[in-house]
């Protein structure tokens, strides 16, 4: 990863909810490069496990119990004095919509103010892109970055975050690339989380999974590993920009399914979802353009990863429970 605006290449990176799902993925990558990482993270969501491969890599890691919205995380950021700063704890799926909108927002607000005191180069920030561009029609797929069109509280949140970035960056000149990332999956990531998780597991526990509507639905599906890389990639290109990081490629829920659970139980249907779109993909065009950056996991391999690791977790968690019970 090159440096960003110029600044000392040495100066810690920040990535707050670096203890979740993508966050720990992000971490490991940055370690991997010889970054030194200091997480910030509540656990509300998160989980110190997920930093477990992070912890025994040997790398320059320190992590934070701290909400960086607080005064304590101010402080963190003061005393660290970051050179970019990830924040991947915004709207974070599965929280109350209300909830998501105002913490965010009011996250946003007091993560870049605290940043600007530190020095900070560049603010990463990454939101759901189903949450920024609403309920697009079926000739505008896959969605451009233009315009943002927000659905619901959680949209209006993610365009306000839009907005509080880009007045820091014309006041203060702090850089800022906002990420519309696709729905995400892969290891680690909680059944609440995401829709291949929640197939994931039920299909491991052997029950059936709930389709939510018909299962026509469509979703852009981005492997995690693809995402971190136009994380890491943003650290220094897409300056000033909302930038989509997806396939362009839809898969409906109920193929989906299929994918995951060949064998399995057949899914109960469910009620639909208020607000959420029919279908959904994000154009990866200005991604390629500004970040270098293009998705190679296919979908095939994406799941069969997916499955994998959380086969080996759960055989991992029961030979680590039968040895306590021993």
């Amino acid at each position: 990863m090159a440096d960003s605006g110029g600044g000392d290449p040495h100066r810690p990176i920040a990535v707050i909810g670096g203890a979740g799902f993508i966050g720990s993925h992000l971490v490991d990558a940055l370690l991997a490069e010889g970054r030194s990482v200091d997480v910030l993270d509540t656990l509300e969501t998160g989980s110190i496990a997920n930093l477990a491969a992070a912890r025994r890599s040997g790398g320059s890691l320190k992590f934070h119990h701290v909400d960086a919205a607080s005064a304590d995380g101010v402080a963190v950021l003061a005393l660290r004095r970051p050179r970019v700063v990830f924040h991947l704890a915004l709207l974070v799926p599965g929280e109350d919509d209300a909830a998501a909108a105002s913490d965010s927002f009011a996250s946003i607000v007091a993560v870049c103010s605290a940043a600007r005191h530190a020095g900070v180069d560049k603010v990463v920030v990454a939101v759901p892109a189903t949450d920024i561009y609403g309920r697009p029609s079926a000739r505008e797929l896959p969605v451009k970055e233009a315009p943002l069109a927000a659905n619901g509280l959680r949209g209006a949140a993610a365009k306000a975050i839009v907005d509080v970035v880009t007045y820091h960056r014309e006041a203060d000149g702090l850089e800022f690339t906002v990420l519309a990332l696709a729905t995400v999956y892969g290891p680690r990531q909680r059944p609440s989380g995401g829709v291949v998780a929640a197939f994931v597991a039920a299909a491991l526990d052997g029950e059936p999974a709930t389709l939510h509507g018909e299962g026509r639905q469509t979703r852009d599906l981005l492997y995690v590993e693809d995402a971190v890389d136009a994380l890491v990639k943003s650290a220094d290109r897409g300056g000033g920009l909302v930038v989509n990081v997806g396939t362009g490629t839809q898969t409906s829920i109920r193929d989906l399914h299929k994918l995951v659970t060949p064998d399995g139980p057949a899914a109960e249907p469910g009620p639909g979802r208020w607000g959420e779109p029919g279908r959904f993909a994000v154009s990866p065009v200005r991604a390629r353009i500004h970040l270098a950056w293009s998705p190679w996991t296919s979908l095939v391999d994406g799941i069969g990863d997916t499955v994998d690791a959380a086969r080996a977790a759960r055989a991992s968690s029961a030979e680590h429970n039968g040895g306590e019970a021993g």
